[in-house]
Protein backbone atom coordinates (compact mmCIF):
# COMPACT_ATOMS: atom_id res chain seq x y z
CA UNK A 1 0.00 0.00 0.00
CA UNK A 2 1.30 3.44 -0.90
CA UNK A 3 2.29 5.49 2.15
CA UNK A 4 2.01 8.71 0.14
CA UNK A 5 -1.67 7.95 -0.33
CA UNK A 6 -2.37 6.92 3.24
CA UNK A 7 -4.62 9.12 5.37
CA UNK A 8 -3.09 11.49 7.88
CA UNK A 9 -4.90 12.63 11.01
CA UNK A 10 -3.84 15.66 13.02
CA UNK A 11 -5.97 17.32 15.68
CA UNK A 12 -9.53 17.35 14.33
CA UNK A 13 -8.42 17.30 10.70
CA UNK A 14 -8.14 14.31 8.36
CA UNK A 15 -6.06 14.53 5.19
CA UNK A 16 -6.93 12.09 2.41
CA UNK A 17 -3.25 11.66 1.48
CA UNK A 18 0.14 13.20 2.30
CA UNK A 19 0.31 15.68 -0.60
CA UNK A 20 0.15 19.38 0.32
CA UNK A 21 -0.03 22.35 -2.01
CA UNK A 22 2.56 24.65 -0.54
CA UNK A 23 1.85 28.39 -0.27
CA UNK A 24 2.79 30.06 -3.56
CA UNK A 25 2.68 33.84 -3.92
CA UNK A 26 0.70 34.89 -6.98
CA UNK A 27 1.21 38.67 -6.66
CA UNK A 28 -2.22 39.15 -8.18
CA UNK A 29 -4.28 40.85 -5.48
CA UNK A 30 -5.46 44.46 -5.39
CA UNK A 31 -5.22 46.16 -1.99
CA UNK A 32 -4.66 42.74 -0.48
CA UNK A 33 -7.99 41.39 -1.73
CA UNK A 34 -7.90 37.96 -3.44
CA UNK A 35 -9.92 37.54 -6.62
CA UNK A 36 -10.90 35.13 -9.39
CA UNK A 37 -7.26 34.28 -10.05
CA UNK A 38 -6.84 32.94 -6.53
CA UNK A 39 -10.09 30.99 -6.74
CA UNK A 40 -9.02 29.24 -9.93
CA UNK A 41 -5.40 28.76 -8.89
CA UNK A 42 -6.18 27.24 -5.50
CA UNK A 43 -9.41 25.55 -6.57
CA UNK A 44 -7.67 23.73 -9.42
CA UNK A 45 -5.17 22.21 -7.00
CA UNK A 46 -7.97 21.05 -4.71
CA UNK A 47 -9.71 19.46 -7.71
CA UNK A 48 -6.38 17.85 -8.61
CA UNK A 49 -6.43 15.62 -5.55
CA UNK A 50 -4.12 17.26 -3.01
CA UNK A 51 -5.14 16.70 0.60
CA UNK A 52 -4.34 20.18 1.87
CA UNK A 53 -4.23 23.46 -0.04
CA UNK A 54 -2.48 26.32 1.77
CA UNK A 55 -3.06 29.78 0.35
CA UNK A 56 -0.09 32.01 -0.29
CA UNK A 57 1.89 34.11 2.20
CA UNK A 58 -0.79 36.59 3.21
CA UNK A 59 0.26 39.81 4.89
CA UNK A 60 -0.95 40.64 8.38
CA UNK A 61 -0.56 44.37 7.68
CA UNK A 62 -0.08 46.63 4.64
CA UNK A 63 3.66 47.04 5.26
CA UNK A 64 3.94 43.27 5.67
CA UNK A 65 3.36 42.62 1.97
CA UNK A 66 6.25 41.60 -0.24
CA UNK A 67 4.80 43.50 -3.20
CA UNK A 68 1.73 45.67 -3.86
CA UNK A 69 0.16 42.55 -5.43
CA UNK A 70 0.30 40.39 -2.30
CA UNK A 71 -2.82 39.19 -0.52
CA UNK A 72 -3.71 40.41 2.95
CA UNK A 73 -5.78 39.67 6.03
CA UNK A 74 -5.64 43.00 7.81
CA UNK A 75 -9.28 43.90 7.15
CA UNK A 76 -12.68 42.25 6.87
CA UNK A 77 -13.06 42.94 3.15
CA UNK A 78 -10.09 40.69 2.47
CA UNK A 79 -11.44 37.95 4.74
CA UNK A 80 -14.83 38.11 3.00
CA UNK A 81 -13.10 37.62 -0.37
CA UNK A 82 -11.17 34.62 0.97
CA UNK A 83 -14.27 32.89 2.33
CA UNK A 84 -15.70 31.47 -0.94
CA UNK A 85 -12.22 30.26 -1.90
CA UNK A 86 -11.92 28.36 1.38
CA UNK A 87 -15.41 26.89 0.88
CA UNK A 88 -14.63 25.71 -2.65
CA UNK A 89 -11.40 24.01 -1.55
CA UNK A 90 -13.29 22.17 1.20
CA UNK A 91 -16.06 21.08 -1.16
CA UNK A 92 -13.45 19.31 -3.30
CA UNK A 93 -12.38 17.16 -0.35
CA UNK A 94 -9.23 19.11 0.49
CA UNK A 95 -8.52 20.92 3.73
CA UNK A 96 -8.38 24.71 3.26
CA UNK A 97 -5.44 26.49 4.85
CA UNK A 98 -3.62 29.79 4.75
CA UNK A 99 -0.16 31.07 5.60
CA UNK A 100 0.07 34.46 7.34
CA UNK A 101 3.22 36.50 7.09
CA UNK A 102 5.13 39.75 7.40
CA UNK A 103 7.80 40.39 4.77
CA UNK A 104 10.05 42.53 6.97
CA UNK A 105 13.09 43.94 5.18
CA UNK A 106 12.12 42.19 1.94
CA UNK A 107 8.92 44.24 1.67
CA UNK A 108 8.09 47.04 -0.75
CA UNK A 109 9.39 45.10 -3.76
CA UNK A 110 8.35 44.86 -7.38
CA UNK A 111 6.68 41.66 -8.51
CA UNK A 112 9.18 39.00 -9.70
CA UNK A 113 8.40 39.48 -13.39
CA UNK A 114 8.69 43.26 -12.98
CA UNK A 115 12.19 43.25 -11.51
CA UNK A 116 11.98 41.35 -8.20
CA UNK A 117 13.78 44.30 -6.60
CA UNK A 118 12.97 47.01 -4.10
CA UNK A 119 10.67 49.66 -5.49
CA UNK A 120 12.06 53.15 -5.75
CA UNK A 121 11.21 54.93 -2.48
CA UNK A 122 9.69 57.73 -4.58
CA UNK A 123 7.24 55.30 -6.18
CA UNK A 124 3.81 56.22 -4.78
CA UNK A 125 3.12 52.51 -4.21
CA UNK A 126 6.26 52.06 -2.06
CA UNK A 127 6.48 51.99 1.74
CA UNK A 128 9.19 51.77 4.38
CA UNK A 129 10.25 48.21 5.23
CA UNK A 130 10.62 47.14 8.86
CA UNK A 131 13.21 44.83 10.38
CA UNK A 132 14.97 43.85 13.59
CA UNK A 133 18.00 45.93 12.62
CA UNK A 134 18.75 48.52 9.92
CA UNK A 135 20.63 45.99 7.79
CA UNK A 136 19.71 45.61 4.12
CA UNK A 137 19.24 42.14 2.67
CA UNK A 138 21.49 43.12 -0.22
CA UNK A 139 21.69 42.27 -3.92
CA UNK A 140 18.43 43.35 -5.57
CA UNK A 141 16.94 44.35 -2.20
CA UNK A 142 19.28 47.17 -1.10
CA UNK A 143 16.99 49.20 1.18
CA UNK A 144 17.87 49.09 4.85
CA UNK A 145 14.74 48.55 6.94
CA UNK A 146 13.66 50.75 9.80
CA UNK A 147 14.69 49.14 13.09
CA UNK A 148 11.50 48.22 14.89
CA UNK A 149 10.70 49.74 18.24
CA UNK A 150 9.27 47.56 20.98
CA UNK A 151 5.87 49.11 20.39
CA UNK A 152 6.10 48.18 16.70
CA UNK A 153 7.07 44.64 17.63
CA UNK A 154 4.01 44.31 19.85
CA UNK A 155 1.81 45.87 17.18
CA UNK A 156 2.96 43.36 14.55
CA UNK A 157 2.33 40.48 16.95
CA UNK A 158 -1.19 41.84 17.46
CA UNK A 159 -1.54 41.97 13.67
CA UNK A 160 -0.73 38.24 13.50
CA UNK A 161 -3.40 37.53 16.08
CA UNK A 162 -6.00 39.64 14.25
CA UNK A 163 -5.17 37.93 10.95
CA UNK A 164 -5.47 34.51 12.57
CA UNK A 165 -8.93 35.41 13.89
CA UNK A 166 -10.00 36.46 10.38
CA UNK A 167 -8.54 33.25 8.94
CA UNK A 168 -10.70 31.23 11.29
CA UNK A 169 -13.82 33.27 10.54
CA UNK A 170 -13.37 32.89 6.78
CA UNK A 171 -13.15 29.09 6.98
CA UNK A 172 -9.46 28.19 7.13
CA UNK A 173 -8.91 24.91 8.97
CA UNK A 174 -5.11 24.96 8.87
CA UNK A 175 -2.95 27.94 9.81
CA UNK A 176 0.71 28.31 8.99
CA UNK A 177 2.93 31.08 10.34
CA UNK A 178 5.63 32.10 7.86
CA UNK A 179 8.84 32.12 9.89
CA UNK A 180 11.17 31.40 6.94
CA UNK A 181 12.76 32.83 3.79
CA UNK A 182 14.31 35.92 5.35
CA UNK A 183 10.98 37.55 6.14
CA UNK A 184 10.38 39.34 9.42
CA UNK A 185 10.21 36.48 11.91
CA UNK A 186 13.10 34.61 10.32
CA UNK A 187 15.23 37.74 10.29
CA UNK A 188 14.74 38.19 14.04
CA UNK A 189 16.20 34.72 14.60
CA UNK A 190 19.08 35.17 12.18
CA UNK A 191 22.40 36.65 13.38
CA UNK A 192 22.86 37.79 9.78
CA UNK A 193 19.91 40.18 10.01
CA UNK A 194 19.54 40.79 13.75
CA UNK A 195 22.19 42.92 15.48
CA UNK A 196 19.98 44.22 18.30
CA UNK A 197 21.37 44.66 21.79
CA UNK A 198 18.05 44.56 23.66
CA UNK A 199 15.96 41.55 24.71
CA UNK A 200 15.25 40.74 21.02
CA UNK A 201 18.86 40.33 19.93
CA UNK A 202 22.18 38.71 20.73
CA UNK A 203 21.69 35.40 22.51
CA UNK A 204 19.71 32.45 21.18
CA UNK A 205 16.93 33.09 23.68
CA UNK A 206 16.67 36.75 22.70
CA UNK A 207 16.68 36.09 18.95
CA UNK A 208 14.00 33.44 19.50
CA UNK A 209 11.77 35.80 21.48
CA UNK A 210 9.83 37.41 18.60
CA UNK A 211 9.03 34.03 17.06
CA UNK A 212 7.99 32.35 20.29
CA UNK A 213 5.93 35.29 21.53
CA UNK A 214 4.15 35.59 18.19
CA UNK A 215 3.43 31.87 18.00
CA UNK A 216 2.16 31.82 21.61
CA UNK A 217 -0.15 34.77 20.96
CA UNK A 218 -1.67 33.03 17.93
CA UNK A 219 -1.85 29.69 19.74
CA UNK A 220 -3.93 31.35 22.46
CA UNK A 221 -6.73 32.19 20.03
CA UNK A 222 -6.44 29.42 17.41
CA UNK A 223 -8.81 26.50 18.16
CA UNK A 224 -7.26 23.26 19.38
CA UNK A 225 -9.27 21.29 16.81
CA UNK A 226 -7.35 22.86 13.92
CA UNK A 227 -3.60 22.52 13.30
CA UNK A 228 -1.24 25.42 13.94
CA UNK A 229 2.02 25.04 12.04
CA UNK A 230 5.15 27.04 11.27
CA UNK A 231 7.23 27.18 8.13
CA UNK A 232 10.72 27.62 9.50
CA UNK A 233 14.02 28.25 7.74
CA UNK A 234 16.30 25.80 9.52
CA UNK A 235 19.52 26.80 7.74
CA UNK A 236 21.06 29.34 5.41
CA UNK A 237 23.92 26.92 4.66
CA UNK A 238 26.10 29.93 5.42
CA UNK A 239 28.84 30.35 8.03
CA UNK A 240 27.21 33.47 9.49
CA UNK A 241 23.72 31.98 9.77
CA UNK A 242 22.16 30.22 12.73
CA UNK A 243 23.63 26.74 13.30
CA UNK A 244 21.30 23.81 12.66
CA UNK A 245 21.58 22.94 16.35
CA UNK A 246 20.01 26.31 17.20
CA UNK A 247 17.21 25.65 14.76
CA UNK A 248 16.52 22.29 16.37
CA UNK A 249 16.45 23.98 19.78
CA UNK A 250 14.02 26.53 18.32
CA UNK A 251 11.73 23.77 17.05
CA UNK A 252 11.80 22.12 20.48
CA UNK A 253 10.62 25.44 21.95
CA UNK A 254 7.81 25.60 19.40
CA UNK A 255 6.79 22.07 20.40
CA UNK A 256 6.85 22.97 24.09
CA UNK A 257 4.43 25.80 23.33
CA UNK A 258 2.05 23.39 21.56
CA UNK A 259 2.93 23.82 17.90
CA UNK A 260 1.41 20.94 15.95
CA UNK A 261 3.78 20.56 12.99
CA UNK A 262 6.93 22.16 11.57
CA UNK A 263 7.30 22.81 7.83
CA UNK A 264 11.02 22.56 7.09
CA UNK A 265 12.46 25.13 4.71
CA UNK A 266 15.44 27.40 4.07
CA UNK A 267 16.47 30.60 5.82
CA UNK A 268 17.23 32.83 2.82
CA UNK A 269 18.56 35.55 5.13
CA UNK A 270 21.34 36.33 2.67
CA UNK A 271 21.57 36.50 -1.12
CA UNK A 272 24.66 34.27 -0.89
CA UNK A 273 23.13 30.83 -1.30
CA UNK A 274 26.08 29.23 -3.09
CA UNK A 275 26.51 26.58 -0.38
CA UNK A 276 22.92 25.28 -0.54
CA UNK A 277 23.22 21.56 -1.51
CA UNK A 278 20.51 21.66 -4.17
CA UNK A 279 19.29 18.25 -5.21
CA UNK A 280 16.16 16.06 -5.17
CA UNK A 281 14.74 15.98 -1.65
CA UNK A 282 17.84 17.58 -0.15
CA UNK A 283 15.99 18.79 2.96
CA UNK A 284 14.49 15.38 3.77
CA UNK A 285 17.42 14.17 5.95
CA UNK A 286 17.26 17.41 7.95
CA UNK A 287 13.51 17.01 8.35
CA UNK A 288 14.09 13.47 9.61
CA UNK A 289 16.64 14.65 12.16
CA UNK A 290 14.34 17.39 13.44
CA UNK A 291 11.38 15.01 13.54
CA UNK A 292 13.32 12.61 15.75
CA UNK A 293 15.20 15.06 17.97
CA UNK A 294 12.30 17.46 18.54
CA UNK A 295 9.61 14.78 18.59
CA UNK A 296 7.35 16.79 16.30
CA UNK A 297 5.42 16.12 13.11
CA UNK A 298 7.18 17.47 10.03
CA UNK A 299 6.50 18.50 6.46
CA UNK A 300 9.17 18.95 3.82
CA UNK A 301 9.41 20.20 0.26
CA UNK A 302 11.99 21.54 -2.19
CA UNK A 303 12.83 19.56 -5.34
CA UNK A 304 10.50 16.67 -4.60
CA UNK A 305 9.13 16.16 -8.09
CA UNK A 306 9.16 12.39 -8.45
CA UNK A 307 6.34 10.23 -7.03
CA UNK A 308 8.72 7.53 -5.88
CA UNK A 309 10.89 10.04 -4.03
CA UNK A 310 7.83 11.43 -2.27
CA UNK A 311 6.71 7.89 -1.44
CA UNK A 312 10.15 6.98 -0.05
CA UNK A 313 10.32 10.07 2.19
CA UNK A 314 6.99 9.17 3.79
CA UNK A 315 7.72 5.43 3.94
CA UNK A 316 11.10 5.98 5.63
CA UNK A 317 9.53 8.26 8.20
CA UNK A 318 11.63 11.26 7.19
CA UNK A 319 8.55 13.47 7.12
CA UNK A 320 4.80 13.19 7.55
CA UNK A 321 3.74 15.43 4.67
CA UNK A 322 5.16 16.42 1.29
CA UNK A 323 4.98 20.11 0.32
CA UNK A 324 4.73 20.74 -3.42
CA UNK A 325 4.99 24.09 -5.19
CA UNK A 326 6.68 24.09 -8.59
CA UNK A 327 5.45 20.58 -9.33
CA UNK A 328 1.87 21.62 -8.57
CA UNK A 329 2.24 24.65 -10.84
CA UNK A 330 3.48 22.39 -13.61
CA UNK A 331 0.92 19.66 -12.98
CA UNK A 332 -2.22 20.44 -10.91
CA UNK A 333 -3.16 16.77 -11.26
CA UNK A 334 0.11 15.49 -9.84
CA UNK A 335 -1.73 13.43 -7.18
CA UNK A 336 -3.57 11.50 -9.92
CA UNK A 337 -0.41 10.95 -11.94
CA UNK A 338 1.52 9.98 -8.79
CA UNK A 339 -1.19 7.48 -7.82
CA UNK A 340 -0.90 5.86 -11.24
CA UNK A 341 2.91 5.78 -11.04
CA UNK A 342 2.75 4.14 -7.60
CA UNK A 343 0.16 1.57 -8.75
CA UNK A 344 -2.49 2.81 -6.35
CA UNK A 345 -5.76 0.96 -6.89
CA UNK A 346 -8.31 3.12 -8.74
CA UNK A 347 -5.99 6.16 -8.97
CA UNK A 348 -8.77 8.24 -10.53
CA UNK A 349 -10.51 8.25 -7.17
CA UNK A 350 -8.24 11.07 -5.99
CA UNK A 351 -10.18 13.27 -8.42
CA UNK A 352 -13.78 14.50 -8.24
CA UNK A 353 -16.35 12.40 -10.15
CA UNK A 354 -16.59 14.98 -12.93
CA UNK A 355 -13.05 13.91 -13.89
CA UNK A 356 -12.75 10.47 -12.30
CA UNK A 357 -15.62 8.94 -14.29
CA UNK A 358 -13.96 9.75 -17.59
CA UNK A 359 -10.43 8.81 -16.52
CA UNK A 360 -11.33 5.42 -15.07
CA UNK A 361 -9.03 2.79 -16.46
CA UNK A 362 -6.90 5.28 -18.36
Amino acid sequence: MSQLFSEFHIKGVALRNRIVVSPMCQYSAVDGVPNEWHMVHLGARAIGGAALVIAEATAVSPEGRITPGCTGLWNDKQAEAWAPIMRFIKKQGAVPGIQIAHAGRKASANRPWEGDDHMNPDDPRAWDPLGPSPIAFGANLPRAPKEMTKDEILRVQSDFVAAAKRALAMGAEWLELHFAHGYLAQSFFSPIANRRTDEYGGSFENRARFLIDTMKAVRAIWPEKYPLTVRFGVSDFHADGQPLEESIAMVKMFKNHHLDLIDISLGFNTPDISAVPWGPGFLAPIAERIKKEAGILTAVGWLINDPQLAEDIIAKGQANLIMLAHKELDDPHFPFHAAKALSVENPQNVLPPQYAFWLKGR
